[in-house]
């Protein structure tokens, strides 16, 4: 049983952008976009903006939160999603002033891997990064948390109803860790016996939505599910193919990375991102028609040197 509710989707969205004098914290609208309706969300209303720096109680100005609040009454919005990372004090202040659910970019792109995970591995990864993200916003009711425990017994004496959800939560992320400490060895055997056949393996790596699901079909002859939308793919899939040299080589397709990837993604799906680490080859596939594949391909390098794949042909 999955750990975190999620909301339903084709909720009415407003959208929030800013932009910032540093490059660091900038972010692109149209790939915001391209997000929010990745995950199922209606967008309503855009409000934009621009600032020197955060405001640290909202992100942005009373007069954007006044705006804001407008625009969700008005079109009778249910989530407000932020183009960018909010502190957890941040989105509580937020939500108390607009009256219904706020998101931010990172919150948003675990949704999309929840909604795509569909392999048992995959569906622990997503957990455990909603989980570690999740577990600095407890301020909501995480009265669920504790019914899958069974509450009578569970808390002690004095305890707090946020002090038990905290310790739930510090639990599940450690039997977590343990179910894919074990998937992470098993995967380890299986690509040991890979190795004894002389295999080499190609990694496919690339931004997302660059086209690599497609590009792996067409090479292997499988029918992995490709679309035209950010994360399509998010489970990793490894077939054998035939070189005109009589070589066989080991094809891997992989999830797709993107800019600003959330750091809990990074380590929850370390075991994923393991075939790229230990691949003979990384093969970097570059959508030609991207204005900003430039901007992509030094992301993309980005997360290799995070995941220390950097050192990889």
């Amino acid at each position: 049983m999955q750990f975190i509710e999620r909301p339903r989707g084709g909720e009415n969205a407003v959208l929030v952008h800013v932009d910032t004098l540093a490059a660091e914290t900038q972010e692109d609208f149209e790939e915001f976009y391209e997000l929010v309706c990745s995950a199922g969300a209606r967008p309503v209303a855009v409000v934009k903006g621009a600032r020197r720096a955060p405001d640290p109680r909202y992100f942005v100005g009373t007069g954007k939160v006044e705006e804001i609040r407008a625009e969700v009454e008005r079109h009778q919005a249910e989530v407000v999603l932020f183009n960018h990372s909010l502190s957890p004090a941040q989105e509580r202040n937020l939500e108390a002033q607009v009256k219904c659910r706020v998101l931010d970019r990172t919150g948003l792109i675990l949704d999309i891997f929840a909604q795509r995970a569909t392999t048992f591995e995959g569906k622990l990864q997503v957990e455990l990064a909603q989980l570690r993200h999740l577990s600095t916003r407890l301020v909501r009711g995480w009265t669920h948390l504790e019914r899958q425990k069974g509450g009578i017994g569970l808390r002690g004496p004095g305890e707090t109803q946020l002090e038990t959800d905290r310790r739930l939560v510090k639990h599940r992320i450690f039997q977590l860790n343990k179910r894919l400490d074990k998937l992470r060895q098993q995967r380890h055997e299986r690509r040991r016996a890979r190795n004894r056949t002389g295999a080499a393996t190609v990694s496919l790596v690339g931004y997302t939505n660059a086209g690599k699901s497609t590009l792996f079909n067409r090479m292997t002859g499988a029918e992995v599910f490709a679309a035209d939308r950010l994360f399509a793919t998010l489970d990793p899939t490894l077939r054998r193919i035939n070189l005109p040299d009589s070589a066989t080589v080991i094809l891997a397709d992989t999830v797709g990375f993107i800019r600003h990837l959330p750091h809990s993604l990074v380590a929850a799906f370390r075991a994923t991102l393991e075939e790229s680490r230990v691949a003979t080859l990384l093969l970097h596939v570059i959508d030609a028609r991207e204005h900003e594949r430039h901007e992509r391909i030094e992301q993309v390098n980005s997360v290799l040197r995070e995941i220390d794949a950097d050192r990889v042909p």
